[in-house]
């Protein structure tokens, strides 16, 4: 019955004008347009239960999904394993979110078992907070390459904000150069987003397969949204390399609106049908000759 029904929402999505190679948004495995939802496991029902009727009804529309808040680190690992062979069998990739963090403070070697754990768990991506982890530049290069190299899919996720012992003196901005500052930490937080660009220019380099955008001070409401820093950052890291968080369907809305259907966003599972309407309207205003096939937009 799932199968079948996945099979009518393929074709319908076809007829909308998907599944062509020179489409805005291709069929899945998809490089641009990605849709990563936030796992529905912080619900009553259980983990396994609610992401089934979720991606039952959903599954075609959903690239990615993501383990937020660590709460894989609250389950067995047997069904953290089941819950990742169901994502798959959806062809759907599986996050670890930003838990990293908190391996670290064990020490190096802690974080390449983390890796290899994850990995046997059937995990596709970590998510390293690189506001979080506090490491040098250099470090947090070394762990893109050593998730690079078990064969997993490394995402630092950035915010537009440092700590202000992180900024470097203007003079040592010159030609992109950087030069760490030897300055003790504080609490003062300021917006740099050149140098937010030069770090995740320089994860890219290191392997990194996407770049994840924090939405405080950037995107979080639709209201406030900071149009003129995420245009900065999609105008030197390219629509592809880029991931933003949508908080809310307004948000979305905006950034399809902006960007058309190729953006890739991060949503709550609840705005995932939401978003798939925004990027089928948009598409059917780019090209007013396709037809209306899916009932999914109509609802």
């Amino acid at each position: 019955m799932r199968r079948w029904r996945e099979e009518v929402v393929a074709l319908s999505l076809r007829g909308y004008g998907y599944g062509n190679e020179d489409d805005d948004r291709p069929e899945k495995p998809r490089r641009y347009g990605v849709t990563e939802m936030r796992s529905p496991f912080y619900s009553f029902r259980p983990a396994n239960q609610a992401l089934q009727e979720i991606l039952d009804s959903l599954g075609p529309f959903v690239d990615g999904l993501k383990f937020s808040g660590g709460c894989h680190s609250l389950m067995g690992k047997e069904l953290v394993r089941e819950i990742t062979d169901l994502a798959h069998k959806h062809d759907i990739y599986v996050s670890t979110g930003d838990w990293a963090e908190h391996l670290l403070r064990q020490g190096p070697s802690s974080f390449k078992q983390y890796v290899e754990e994850c990995k046997a768990l059937g995990f596709d991506t970590i998510e390293l907070n690189a506001g979080s982890l506090k490491l040098p530049e250099e470090a947090l290069l070394r762990l893109v390459r050593l998730i690079k190299s078990s064969g997993l899919r490394a995402k630092p996720l950035f915010s537009v904000k440092f700590d202000s012992s992180d900024i470097p003196a203007s003079g040592d901005r010159a030609f992109g150069a950087y030069i760490a500052p030897v300055k003790e930490r504080t609490s003062e937080r300021i917006e740099d987003v050149d140098l937010l660009i030069r770090r995740a220019e320089r994860c890219l380099e290191a392997g990194a397969d996407m770049i994840m955008i924090d939405a405080d001070d950037v995107c979080q409401h639709a209201d406030s949204l900071r149009a003129d820093i995420v245009a900065k950052i999609i105008g030197r890291l390219g629509l592809e390399k880029t991931m933003f968080e949508a908080s809310n369907p307004s948000t979305s809305e905006w950034f399809v609106k902006r960007y058309g259907p190729r953006v890739n966003l991060f949503v709550d599972h609840s705005d995932v049908m939401d978003l798939e309407r925004l990027r089928g309207f948009n598409m059917l205003r780019s090209n007013p000759s396709s037809r209306f096939a899916s009932p999914f937009f109509l609802m």
